[in-house]
């Protein structure tokens, strides 16, 4: 009755792990990303400059939030003893993050109500923070471990824009294999990186998203071919090329999308890694 759903078959053993693992690091992930909102809301609150300041994905940052966070703390510890209390701690680049703490709160005098709840609150967060990349360090070791276990591993990581996280996931979204896939036509639409006609009547070549994809694998090949327009010179070519046809910048990025699932599928049935061609030149 439903043309729509794909076969359920056994899945491999690393596959099955590393779905698990990358799903539970996209939970921390987002996690992560909830708190790190909430932490720069209430700092805002609080101590802008501070806030615009800090880079909050950052140890050291967080680091210093634990210890110190109203502008009066920062000022009557001083550049010198919060640079010490800093490097106690391991901060890298600790007297820079010292003085634009400093910095930052000479340009405010001022205490907002509710200004010890909110420092307490900031100290929360910090250490959830923390606590967040620690767990999710920790995971990106399984992960790593377990997927360079897999046969396939080196043949996914040689893709430009493909590491450790993305190669995983992708291994982890085609079940370890691609024997359900017998083209790139259908591992693309599998992925949501291909078109999917609509044609009615007399219309045709009408051309839409299709409804029905795997979204986390559609992300893994957008994400790595944003990655590889920066550090592969022949993405950057494809994807200048196709800009200059008119094309949008995420209709360039998915046409390197799906111009990657072609490279992927055809160097996991050939069992070899990617090789970079440099361009051919023409000579007089």
């Amino acid at each position: 009755m439903r043309r729509d759903l794909r076969p359920i078959r056994p899945g491999y053993e690393a596959a099955v792990e590393m779905k698990l693992l990358t799903g539970r690091r996209a939970d921390l992930v987002e996690d992560r990303t909830r708190v790190v909102n909430r932490l720069r809301g209430t700092l805002l609150s609080m101590f802008p400059a501070l806030e615009r300041a800090l880079d909050m994905t950052n140890t050291g940052p967080l680091r210093l939030l634990t210890g110190y966070q109203t502008p009066a703390a920062i000022r009557r510890a001083g550049a010198t003893r919060l640079t010490k209390w800093l490097a106690n701690r391991k901060v890298r680049n600790a007297r820079a993050l010292a003085e634009a703490a400093v910095e930052a709160a000479e340009r405010q005098h001022t205490a907002v109500p509710g200004e010890k709840t909110i420092a307490k609150l900031v100290h929360t967060l910090a250490e959830e923070v923390m606590a967040l990349n620690e767990h999710i360090a920790e995971l990106d070791k399984l992960i790593e471990g377990r997927f360079r276990e897999h046969q396939l591993a080196s043949i996914v990581l040689s893709v430009p824009g493909i590491g450790i996280t993305l190669g995983a996931e992708f291994l982890a979204a085609v079940g370890g294999s691609l024997d359900e896939f017998d083209s790139p036509d259908a591992l693309a639409a599998f992925a949501g990186v291909a078109p999917a006609p609509r044609d009615s009547g007399k219309v045709s070549g009408n051309l839409h998203r299709p409804r029905v994809y795997h979204r986390r694998l559609q992300r893994v090949f957008y994400t790595s071919a944003l990655v590889s327009v920066r550090y592969d010179p022949n993405s950057r070519r494809f994807y200048d090329r196709k800009r200059a046809e008119g094309k949008k910048h995420v209709q360039a990025v998915l046409a390197l999308a799906r111009r990657c699932v072609n490279v992927l599928w055809a160097l996991i049935r050939d069992r070899r890694p990617y090789q970079v061609i440099p361009p051919v030149t023409a000579t007089a």
